[in-house]
């Protein structure tokens, strides 16, 4: 605990808009049934508009190495309000495209901030040679959790999403003050990765795809095990929700055991056993004759996925030297997010011609070829 405790203490900072990101897209999730009600429109309207959040985020993450290092200090205070922003003026939007606008806002500001707090956390990872990366995403888990959860007792309680999201927003708005630092510069995103050598552009790339692995993994199970349980397993209804709940908790457990574990281990260490822990949970969701057991084997999943991407983007900051980190761990965060967005459809894809069972052995094999990008990438750690 106190180990936990003196790693909150250095990396105050970026945890903090690591826990505002994790309260803004906790709420907004929960809310979205009655955003959708409120906008009156059906599911594939909508979901098309869900798209633009997705473009903006990606779109951020990209442009953020040109201006990342000019905002100075300011940035992570400054992108942590703006996205708290956004979100409150998701209660004012009246129609599909002031909607549609306040997404893109929010994600072009969680993209920038995405990039930002995680070079951030490398560079006091380098400079006070411990692991601070496990913790700061375990915050963002956590704060998801609780801001859904308190959301949904909100919404029980008769709140409209008005409240709900101004409510959010003004946490996150306290949130954006505690981000700031006296000395919060983030160095290394201008020089860019491919000035330093063939080496750096490989560790951002391993990393990446291991960071995109990870992703994949743990949203697409999110999207399909309440599915799975209740469609394939025989499940009663209602009883799918436990899955990514589940899913949810454990990644959170995961998140703060791998920040003592990764002093203990090593960071290379504990990602082959988070790849292989995660490889064995869905073994277990494979053979699953029952609920119970697609429990348990979501559960082993969530804790070994847990680690998989704090830890590939520690190693990535890690192993970049100070003028590049930020730009290596750019783009190791836009190669990793694309898993985010793609994951579910592809399980859906591969669903629809193989069935789920054989959705989610793609997802072992996907688990098991990041043990071999690890080994690549830790021939490089040497």
């Amino acid at each position: 605990m106190a180990g936990i405790v003196t790693a909150l203490r250095v990396s105050r900072g970026p945890s903090a808009s690591f826990a505002a990101m994790g309260c803004v897209w906790g709420g907004f999730m929960a809310v979205m049934p009655d955003i959708k009600a409120g906008l009156g429109l059906a599911d594939a309207p909508f979901g098309r508009l869900l798209i633009w959040g997705s473009v903006a985020a990606i779109a951020a993450m990209t442009l953020t190495p040109r201006f990342g290092t000019a905002l100075g200090r300011a940035a992570l205070p400054m992108l942590t309000a703006l996205m708290g922003l956004a979100l409150a003026l998701q209660a004012a939007a009246g129609s599909a495209t002031g909607f549609a606008l306040a997404l893109a806002a929010m994600g072009a500001a969680t993209g920038a901030l995405d990039v930002l707090m995680n070079a951030r956390v490398g560079a006091l990872e380098a400079a006070r040679r411990m692991p601070l990366m496990n913790l700061a995403y375990a915050l963002y888990s956590l704060a998801f959790a609780g801001s859904a959860v308190l959301t949904g007792v909100a919404r029980a309680a008769g709140w409209g999403p008005g409240a709900i999201l101004t409510s959010a927003a003004l946490v996150v708005g306290g949130l954006a003050l505690v981000s700031a630092e006296h000395d919060g510069r983030i160095e290394g995103m201008d020089s860019g990765g491919r000035r330093r050598g063939p080496r750096v552009g490989r560790v951002a790339w391993l990393g990446g795809l291991l960071v995109l692995i990870g992703l994949m993994a743990e949203n697409a199970v999110e999207a399909w095990s309440a599915l799975f349980v209740e469609r394939d397993l025989g499940g009663a209804t209602g009883a799918g929700s436990l899955g990514p709940a589940l899913l949810g908790l454990t990644m959170g457990a995961g998140r703060l055991a791998g920040q003592v574990l990764g002093r203990r281990l090593g960071d290379q260490r504990l990602l082959a056993g988070g790849l292989t822990l995660a490889a064995v949970g869905i073994g277990l969701v494979l053979v699953a004759g029952s609920p119970a057991m697609a429990y348990a084997g979501f559960t082993v999943l969530g804790l070994g996925c847990s680690v998989v991407v704090p830890t590939a983007m520690g190693i990535v900051g890690r192993l970049s030297p100070a003028e590049a980190r930020g730009a290596a761990i750019a783009r190791a965060t836009v190669v990793g997010y694309i898993g985010y967005f793609i994951g579910p459809p592809l399980i859906g894809l591969a669903a629809s011609l193989a069935g789920l069972r054989l959705s989610f052995a793609m997802i072992a094999g996907i688990l098991l070829a990041g043990l071999a990008l690890r080994g690549r990438l830790a021939r490089l750690d040497r």
